[in-house]
């Protein structure tokens, strides 16, 4: 479980970082707070803030869920793709948004496959086997 609690130590690192590109994008750009729009690249940065906040509301308990019922090494190697997929989202949007496919099926890919597990782990522990 260790290494699955240093994957989600490192989502939260990341998604610290991603809200201080944000701070400086808003700086750079002059937007403001508490705007969340008035100029493009700005916006950007915040979407991929925003993007990882709601993705991060499922990756952390479908994490800890799956790596209980299915299998903790796993689990981290999926949170591990996750992580490389919000930097590769975070880079691609903030230059081009329409090129943001691939990191944004590293990072929700690994999301859906550890809450389908957590949820069929979970079921599975629920209900007695016989």
């Amino acid at each position: 479980m260790a290494l699955v609690h240093l994957v989600i130590a490192l989502a939260l690192v990341e998604f610290f970082a991603f809200g201080a590109a944000v701070a400086k994008a808003r700086a750079k750009y002059g937007v403001a707070a508490p705007a969340t729009t008035g100029h493009e690249i700005f916006e950007r940065y915040f979407r991929v803030q925003m993007n990882t906040l709601e993705l991060l509301v499922m990756f952390i308990p479908a994490i800890w869920i799956f790596a209980r019922y299915i299998s903790a090494p796993i689990a981290a190697a999926l949170g591990a793709v996750f992580l490389v997929g919000r930097v590769i989202y975070f880079r691609s949007y903030v230059k081009e948004p329409r090129s943001r496919e691939l990191g944004f099926a590293l990072s929700a890919g690994p999301v859906m496959i550890l809450l389908i597990g957590a949820i069929f782990g979970a079921a599975r522990s629920a209900w007695p086997h016989g």
